[in-house]
């Protein structure tokens, strides 16, 4: 079997929870974590007689992501009933959109390549509820299930069948998500099910049409995601390359195994038998009100990265990390622009803030498992950190034991240095007196040294820092060594 024989063409359908405090058609709260059935009423359980009424917020959201995905706008938008049962939906259809979504035909571009995914649709639904078929470790002979998130408002992202590897899949998702958090509609998290991705996946032979589409419901991860498309990527080429057929069909994601299961034969549209919900009026949406939300869009992320590589001079890389997450980005520019009001000029700031946040702090929040808004070192701070150190008072030694103090006690640096006596030793009569002790000490070194091997010198500067607990100037101290052997 040759693999390579045959393409792969991946579009994907993400569901993203917006970040509405209500429901989609009723004023119960989206509270994650609530007890089961708590956040409920008659409307999402789908009593007779109720009627929904539209979140206005969630509409705003939706259209606010269309636009920082470069969709058109819909100026005539239609709900309707897509008929299907749902053991965890009671009303045994979900109110979604068809025919008339409200954003169409917009893109994602790739960071790495500059690779455009074309974007289909974007538009509202609501979500489902959830069954529990084990509590714990313990399996159940029966199933519960918990209303809470039905009605949650979801939008349906869906793309193109413009993404060809498992690696671009997660690329094109992950910067998503980087739009989606930086427009601030979704909390984006897929720990709490707000970010859900659906794959639909074929394989054909260079030139040749697109094979049978099989769909890959409900990944969680990017792990997942990756994992699932390389396994059905291999499956699809084994199952060709031996005579078989592709079966149109839905297939489920199974983590324990790492295999993708038959679910059940691939839905058409037709199979849901929408109609217009006659419950919800059409809506227009007022070319004012999309005016109005496109002018409060916020730089994106990949605009703020081409700033960050011409205004700071960060290299293409930097500039990536420090503006995949806006928070990540704002923190940056807090720390530059609190480093110009000490003194420091633009371009002298910008290195080293870079280097602290993408080496120490951004190490520090990763193995403590925090992110950059749960940071106990301030914009401020890391600062007056960096300044410290760029006029003398403390050394790069010093620094860093002045940075751990600070991500253990939130403490400013310059009342850490106070009172711990961290301040730089520059005094040459000072030093030199532990530099006479380091050469005398060190009469090998000194030797070698002598001899042209010129890295016996750093065994010397050791003991002169260690003797002055890691606070003479490494300047001096170099300077008084090779005066003085």
């Amino acid at each position: 079997m040759n693999t390579l024989n045959y393409k792969p063409t991946i579009g994907l359908e993400v569901h993203v929870q917006v970040k509405t405090v209500s429901k989609l058609f009723c004023g119960c709260s989206t509270e994650f974590g609530a007890e089961p059935n708590h956040n409920i009423c008659a409307v999402c359980t789908g009593q007779p007689g109720v009627l929904p009424v539209m979140n206005k917020k969630a509409v705003e959201f939706t259209i606010r992501t269309g636009l920082a995905l470069g969709c058109s706008i819909s100026e005539h938008s239609v709900f309707a009933r897509k008929q299907y049962f749902y053991p965890d939906l009671p009303k045994n259809y979900q109110v979604s959109q068809y025919e008339l979504p409200l954003c169409i035909k917009g893109s994602v571009t790739l960071p790495s390549t500059g690779k455009r995914i074309g974007i289909t649709r974007v538009h509202l639904e609501e979500d489902a509820g959830k069954l529990l078929h084990a509590i714990g470790a313990r399996e159940l002979e029966y199933s519960l299930v918990d209303l809470n998130r039905t009605g949650i408002g979801l939008m349906e992202i869906v793309s193109e069948p413009d993404i060809t590897s498992a690696d671009e899949a997660v690329e094109y998702l992950t910067t998503l998500k980087s739009i989606l958090r930086y427009i601030d509609v979704s909390d984006c998290d897929m720990e709490k099910g707000t970010l859900r991705c659906d794959a639909n996946i074929s394989i054909a032979k260079p030139g040749d049409e697109l094979g049978t589409k099989v769909e890959i419901k409900n990944m969680n991860s990017f792990k997942s995601l990756h994992t699932a498309l390389l396994y059905e990527i291999v499956r699809q080429n084994e199952t060709l390359s031996s005579g078989g057929k592709i079966i149109q069909e839905t297939r489920l994601w199974d983590t324990d195994i790492n295999e993708t299961k038959s679910m059940r034969s691939k839905e058409f549209a037709h199979d849901y038998r929408y109609f217009p919900e006659p419950d919800l009026v059409p809506f227009k949406p007022s070319r004012e009100w999309v005016t109005e939300i496109k002018t409060s869009l916020p730089e994106l992320p990949l605009a703020r990265k081409s700033r960050f590589v011409k205004e700071y001079g960060l290299n293409d890389y930097d500039a990536g990390v420090l503006t995949a997450e806006k928070a990540l980005a704002d923190y940056f520019e807090e720390t530059v622009t609190s480093c110009v009001k000490l003194g420091l000029n633009n371009n002298d700031a910008a290195k080293p803030v870079t280097n602290w946040i993408t080496t120490d702090l951004l190490g520090y929040l990763n193995t403590n498992k925090k992110d950059i808004s749960l940071s106990p070192v301030t914009a401020v701070n890391l600062a007056g950190l960096i300044k410290l150190l760029t006029d003398g008072t403390i050394s790069g030694k010093i620094a860093k034991t002045v940075f751990t103090e600070m991500c253990n006690t939130g403490g400013k640096p310059e009342d850490i240095v106070k009172s711990k006596g961290l301040v730089q030793i520059s005094d040459e009569s000072a030093i030199l007196k532990l530099v006479i002790e380091a050469i005398n000490e060190n009469p090998k070194a000194v030797a070698e040294f002598k001899a042209g091997k010129e890295r016996a010198v750093f065994a010397i500067v050791g003991a002169v820092m260690k003797k002055s607990q890691g606070k003479a100037n490494p300047a001096v101290v170099n300077k008084l060594i090779k005066e003085n052997i």
